[in-house]
């Protein structure tokens, strides 16, 4: 199956944590740049991408989006109202940016909310489900996966090591999508 909405949180690696107790790989397995850029996406011809993003990741995160097939449209921010880790600033936001592929039209006018979102953090790395329910709204009839997904969500199928999958990503990547 090929999917018109991809959201997606790769599990980014970081490689500047000064001790263990701060590694991301305490709270799940990353992955490398080269390993998520060469997933095979099952999208659509016509698709839009929603990928998270943190601040010191925006330029891998716009690779990824390349590398999957997908344009870059823009972004919105989601402030976690919480200040947290960081070498040059304090991160408090994390980063959603929005790509498309082939012909896909944006959502409609009473869809398109703030590109600033505020809800304060809860778990390492849970996204809050105000983007979910607004894509979910916007699209309804649109088919969607989450990759990298921790949870099912009615209406969506998801893939990821903290679900039971929907489906299986093969090693090889095809992201022209179509049949």
């Amino acid at each position: 199956m090929k999917y018109q909405i991809i959201y997606a949180d790769p599990p980014w690696r970081y490689n500047f944590s000064r001790d263990n107790h701060r590694k991301i790989e305490n709270h799940y397995t990353t992955m490398t740049l080269e390993e998520i850029k060469n997933l095979k996406i099952p999208s659509d011809k016509n698709a839009v991408l929603y990928l998270w993003a943190t601040a010191p990741k925006l330029q891998e995160a716009l690779d990824v989006m390349k590398a999957w097939g997908f344009k870059y449209k823009t972004q919105a921010i989601w402030d976690k109202e919480l200040i947290g880790m960081g070498y040059w600033f304090r991160g408090q936001h994390e980063i959603i940016l929005v790509g498309t592929k082939g012909k896909f039209s944006p959502p409609p006018t009473d869809c398109r909310e703030p590109s600033v979102y505020q809800e304060r953090r809860t778990l390492h790395s849970k996204k809050p489900d105000y983007y979910r329910n607004l894509i979910t709204k916007a699209f309804p009839t649109k088919t969607k996966i989450e990759l990298f997904a921790r949870e099912k969500v009615d209406g969506w199928d998801s893939w990821g090591n903290e679900v039971e999958s929907d489906i299986e990503l093969p090693d090889t990547l095809d992201i022209e999508g179509g049949e």
